[in-house]
């Protein structure tokens, strides 16, 4: 797990706002499933558990550099799993992730 931490002073941005910026700063997220997680959703919390799917290589490394640049404007506290991972453990359905696409395109919290 990656963790991309600062000290932020102003009020969270809302969940829908957080997947816009990252889906507009973040052109590798293209290549992966991308989700949040956890509290965030409710509107609540202190950072944004963001999950990453996909293979690893050189579109990962691509789509850590973007995070970072990312997380320096937000909290974000980013997992990353393969396909495999993800599957086998069922997170993504028992965690409740919802899409980083689906909130972009909503007005949750």
């Amino acid at each position: 797990m990656g963790r991309v931490k600062e000290t932020f002073t102003e009020p969270l941005m809302k969940a829908c706002g957080v997947a816009r910026h990252l889906l507009k700063s973040c052109e590798s997220l293209r290549e992966f499933e991308s989700y949040m997680f956890g509290s965030s959703l409710l509107g609540a919390g202190s950072d944004f558990d963001i999950l990453i799917v996909g293979p690893p290589g050189e579109a990962l490394l691509r789509l850590k550099a973007e995070l970072r640049i990312a997380g320096k404007e937000l909290p974000l506290d980013v997992l990353y799993m393969l396909p495999a991972e993800a599957e086998e453990t069922g997170f993504v359905t028992s965690q409740g992730c919802i899409t980083l696409a689906k909130l972009a395109d909503s007005e949750m919290h």
